[in-house]
C-alpha cells in the first residue's frame, strides 16, 4: 500500500476540534494501516513532526430499514498527537 493511501479523510466533530487544541487530529484511516503507516503517512502529507499515534477500530452498527437488518461497515480511525508547536492548516478556520 503507497503512503497517501493510508489516510482516507480527516474527522471533523465536536470533540476533534476541541482535541486540536491539544494538537491531536483525527483521521479516518485504511482498514490495513498500521500505526508506523500512518506516522509516515502524516509526515510525508503535511510536513509535522508526529509524537503518537492511537489506531481505534469503529465497528458497524446494526440499522433497520423495514423488515431488513443491515451492518454499516466497519473501519478505522487514528488520533495523531503532533509535536508541541506544530499544526496541520487544513483544520485551520473549519
Amino acid at each position: 500500500m503507497h503512503l497517501y493511501e493510508v489516510l482516507r479523510r480527516p474527522l471533523v466533530t465536536e470533540k476533534n476540534t476541541i482535541l486540536q487544541e491539544l494538537g491531536k487530529y483525527v483521521f479516518e484511516v485504511h482498514k490495513n494501516a498500521n500505526k508506523p503507516m500512518v506516522k509516515q503517512a502524516v509526515q510525508l502529507a503535511f510536513k509535522v513532526k508526529v509524537e503518537k499515534v492511537n489506531i481505534i477500530n469503529v465497528h458497524g452498527e446494526k440499522k433497520r430499514f423495514g423488515a431488513r437488518m443491515i451492518t454499516t461497515p466497519s473501519w478505522k480511525k487514528a488520533v495523531v498527537t503532533l509535536k508541541k508547536g506544530d499544526k496541520i492548516q487544513i483544520f485551520e478556520g473549519i
